[in-house]
This record gives structure tokens, C-alpha cells and sequence, in this order.
């Protein structure tokens, strides 16, 4: 399957509480770079909001970009990663797709062929009067799994499951996952990949869950089982059901909101977040704590993918206001030291207990507050611990790796013991 390269794209959105998009503005490649100019009936709207105020502020005319992107960060936001892309490419070349590098595709080409039910309130058409959504048609859990291990292969999907798997390939993400919906709700369906060597999916229910008891505002999550796997669903927060339809909410990654493309990813820092939380956000001071609380976990049980793709903020046109956590997954561990994907403190990502409380006037804390939420933490670890795997149905020796690779592994408490 080929399709013309489209050199534009009309990005159309649900302003808040609407339950049907209006059009926005239009994408316009140029020289590799993609430029977005809001609509002139968009702007005349009463109701227009930004899209995101520090890259399009709600004016006229092309917006020019922040240095060092090739498209502004809130649309990137809504375009797929990874395994959306895999699952595309597959659409669009069949088996020869595992030969086909994804940067030789065009972002407008990803945005346009990805599934319009993507995360937050962002989508993207050809037409700049007729809405038209890419929608694929119901399918169980079980051929989800099937088509999801086929595009793993490389091989070709047949057009059911072309079909069925569409729906998902606009989230973000590098492993296997569709989007599925039951009743009043809307779910992220999570599945095992074929190089898994270990339970990925119960490590991430452990994990999420035991964030939740800890306290944290977490997503909701459960386990079933299809085609005898193991299915995490995780409950999507950027929608809501009403009698007229579903409403859908803007988001806007960390990344974004520090002005940086995954190239510069590595920059990212949990002081900045902090000081943007600070300065921008809703609640700030509640907002910081849970922000510690959140990064205090990822330490404990061994999420060292904190990357700034997995933290985002809700963009209602006047506020900011931190998601629920998400993506809260256990990474296998290599050695006896570990780093998180975003720095802490200064130049300091290391693994430990230690360098948050080093970080911890960042958030408006002080040592003796940060204490108790890595003490409480810790604490809920222990305690819940038998219950939680119960849940996940982990075996005694799955449960055994998992304490003793990932969640309290001794590198976290060097230099915090010691302090005490």
C-alpha cells in the first residue's frame, strides 16, 4: 500500500467540555519542518483557546518554531511513537516494513495515518471542512494480541486485523498496546512482546498499583487474561463519557514543556520540572509533592524509564495541571548501579534515596518531609507486597526477581541509611 507524501495537514481539536472537534489550523512542510498557522474562523472563535501558549500563541500567520525543533512539541505530543509507527509502516509496505527506516517517512504521513481516538484532544485530516475519523472496527483481546505479534514479526496484517489494530497506532510508546472500549470507559491495553523474558505486563500492575496504595494519583489498572496471556489495562484520564458523547482533554508532555525533541531529551531534569511546576502549574505546592512522591518510587521499584515522554500536564487553555502517573514500569537492571532517565539534581540521575533528598527543597520540602514520603513509601512496599502479587497471581519465583531486581534494590539505599 502506498499513498501520495502529503506536504500539509489540518490539525483539528476538541476545545474543552465539546464533544466534536472544530478545526484548528493547518501543519505546512517546509524545508524538513513542519509549521502550524491557526485558521482565521478558528481565531474568531469566543471559545478559542491556544494550543499551547509558549510555542502557538493564539495570533495569525505562521508560527515559528522553538530552536532546535522541527515541529511544535504539542503536536508532536498527539503523533505516534515507536510501536505506532512500526504498526504504519506495516500498513503501508507489508513485509518488506522491517526493512524500511522510519525516519525515511514523513511526520505529516504518521499523523495522518495513525488512529483518531490518540491521547489527549488533537487530530489530524486532510480536509479543513469535513471531520472525518479513522476509527477501526471492534475487536477482542485476543486478535489485538495476534496482530500485535504479527507487526512484532514483520509480518503483513491481514485487513481484519489492519483494522483492528489501527485504532491503537497513535499512542505513544515502544511496546505492543491498542486502545479498547468498555461501556463508560476507555482503556490502553498493554501486551507481552516476544522478547520479553520476563513478565513485563505483572511487573507494571505491581507497580502501578502499589504506587496507588503508596498514596500517588495513579490510573487505574487491571490484569485479564486473552488467548492465555497476561493484558494490562490502564484507564485513559484524557477522556470522559457524557450523554452527548465523549469530551476529550488537551495534554501536553514534560517534554514539551521543556521546549525540548527527544534528540535533547537527555537535558531534561526534575529541578526544571519542579521550577516550572512552580511557576505555571495549579496547586503548585501539592503539585511538587506529588512530583517527589512520583520520582521516589520510580527509585524504588526500579522504573529507570522516567524519560519526559512519561510525565504530562493537562492544558485546559488557562491552567496546567499534573496527569495521573502512568507508565510506572520496572526496567531490568544491568548491574548494581542504576540512573533514571532524567537528571535529579544538578548533573546527578543516580538511582538512591540519597540524591532525592538532596533535591528535595526543589519541591518545596523539607528534609523531614521528604523522609516521610520515602519512609511511607517504603513502608506500603513492604506491607502490600504479598497482596499486590496475589492480585497479579505472580509465582513465587516471579515475585522473588521482582523484590530483588527491581523494587528496593539495595543500590537506592547508599548513602541514605547512613543519614538517618
Amino acid at each position: 500500500m502506498t499513498s501520495k507524501v502529503p506536504n500539509e495537514a489540518f490539525v483539528w481539536v476538541w476545545l474543552p467540555g465539546e464533544t466534536e472537534p472544530v478545526v484548528a489550523g493547518r501543519l505546512e512542510e517546509s524545508h524538513g519542518s513542519l509549521l502550524f498557522n491557526y485558521g482565521r474562523s478558528f481565531l474568531e472563535r469566543a471559545e478559542a483557546i491556544s494550543l499551547f501558549p509558549p510555542e502557538l500563541p493564539l495570533r495569525a500567520g505562521h508560527l515559528p518554531l522553538l530552536d532546535g525543533l522541527s515541529i511544535p512539541g504539542c503536536i508532536r505530543d498527539a503523533a505516534p511513537d515507536a510501536w505506532g509507527r512500526r504498526v504504519i509502516l506495516n500498513r503501508i509496505y507489508g513485509k518488506d516494513a522491517v526493512k524500511i527506516d522510519t525516519g525515511e517517512t514523513s511526520e505529516l504521513t504518521f499523523l495522518l495515518m495513525s488512529g483518531s481516538d490518540r491521547i489527549g484532544a488533537l487530530d489530524f485530516q486532510r480536509s479543513p471542512t469535513e471531520y472525518t475519523p479513522r476509527l477501526a472496527r471492534n475487536a477482542s483481546l485476543a486478535e489485538l494480541l495476534e496482530a500485535a505479534e504479527r507487526v512484532e514479526k514483520g509480518i503483513p496484517l491481514t485487513p481484519g486485523l489492519n483494522s483492528a489494530l489501527l485504532h491503537g497506532s497513535s499512542i505513544g510508546g515502544a511496546r505492543p498496546k491498542a486502545l479498547i472500549e468498555d461501556g463508560k470507559r476507555k482503556y490502553i491495553a498493554k501486551f507481552s512482546s516476544t522478547t520479553d523474558t520476563r513478565n513485563v505486563v505483572k511487573a507494571e500492575f505491581v507497580a502501578m498499583r502499589l504506587a496507588q496504595l503508596a498514596g500517588m494519583n495513579v490510573a487505574p489498572v487491571k490484569l485479564v487474561k486473552a488467548a492465555h496471556r497476561d493484558v494490562l489495562l490502564i484507564e485513559r484520564f484524557d477522556r470522559r463519557k457524557t450523554a452527548t458523547g465523549w469530551t476529550r482533554k488537551l495534554m501536553i508532555s514534560a517534554l514539551t514543556l521543556f521546549g525540548l525533541d527527544e534528540m535533547m531529551g537527555r537535558y531534561a531534569s526534575y529541578e526544571t520540572f519542579a521550577e516550572l511546576i512552580r511557576h505555571d502549574f495549579d496547586q503548585p505546592r501539592e503539585t511538587l509533592r506529588e512530583l517527589f512522591s512520583r520520582l521516589v518510587f520510580n527509585i524504588l521499584c526500579g522504573n529507570t524509564d522516567d524519560h519526559a515522554r512519561n510525565h504530562a500536564a493537562f492544558w485546559d487553555g488557562k491552567t496546567l495541571s499534573l496527569t495521573p502517573a502512568y507508565d510506572i514500569c520496572p526496567q531490568d537492571c544491568g548491574g548494581n548501579e542504576a540512573s533514571q532517565a532524567m537528571l535529579i539534581v544538578g548533573n546527578d540521575r543516580s538511582s538512591r534515596l540519597a540524591t532525592c533528598l538532596q533535591a528535595a527543597p526543589n519541591f518545596l520540602l523539607k528534609k523531614e518531609e521528604a523522609r516521610e514520603i520515602i519512609e511511607g513509601q517504603i513502608e506500603t512496599i513492604k506491607q502490600k507486597w504479598e497482596e499486590v502479587c496475589d492480585e497479579a497471581e505472580l509465582s513465587p519465583v516471579d515475585r522473588n526477581l521482582l523484590r530483588s531486581r527491581q523494587f528496593l534494590n539495595p543500590y537506592v539505599f547508599e548513602d541514605y541509611l547512613a543519614g538517618r
